[in-house]
């Protein structure tokens, strides 16, 4: 989408969806933040354990499932931890302040597929640790499709930090904008 089709949407349609965007990367954000302050205590005082993917990868049986399986029981198991919450932060932070956005989507886009590749819901039957009950399509899905169409409406020309760059691009380079 460029610069002109971007001033076709409404303000609400632009409102809802740089929230769908703010929204996401608080989820990516949290759920980062969280694994990496772990462990901690409840607020009845039960320790936390340290999170750590294993428990995840055990449980895959999607066709990425049993490649990171095997990842994972070598001895570059916490790399895939670290990499996880980097990456979950990471994004986080780009979708919520709009910085590095596409980039951002990309990743989310990535991550998602990956975590949805590694265990695809095809029995629709309930499992230890899973919220709910899904038949192929389950919330790594939803939020993938979601972020696409956030990638496609480029939110970053609508608000956020690279709004600035696209700024200063334009008043410094104003032959046209270079593609992104």
């Amino acid at each position: 989408m460029n610069d002109s089709t971007s001033t076709l949407l409404s303000a609400p349609q632009k409102v809802c969806l740089v929230v769908l965007r703010i929204f996401i990367g608080w989820h990516f954000l949290y759920e980062g933040y969280f694994k990496l302050i772990l462990p901690a205590w409840t607020t009845d005082g039960t320790c936390l354990a340290r999170w750590s993917a294993a428990s995840y990868l055990k449980e895959a049986t999607g066709p990425f499932g049993h490649l990171l399986q095997s990842v994972f029981n070598t001895r570059y198991g916490h790399l895939i931890d670290i990499a996880v919450i980097a990456g979950l932060c990471a994004i986080g932070l780009s979708l919520i302040l709009g910085l590095f956005t596409q980039m951002g989507c990309y990743g989310a886009i990535g991550m998602l597929a990956l975590f949805y590749l590694t265990a695809i819901p095809l029995d629709g039957a309930p499992h230890s640790g899973m919220e709910g009950n899904y038949l192929i399509v389950n919330k790594n899905l939803i939020e993938l499709a979601a972020v696409a169409v956030l990638l496609c409406f480029q939110t970053s020309r609508v608000a956020g930090l690279d709004l600035f760059y696209f700024e200063w691009r334009e008043k410094h380079h104003p032959s046209g904008p270079q593609s992104s």
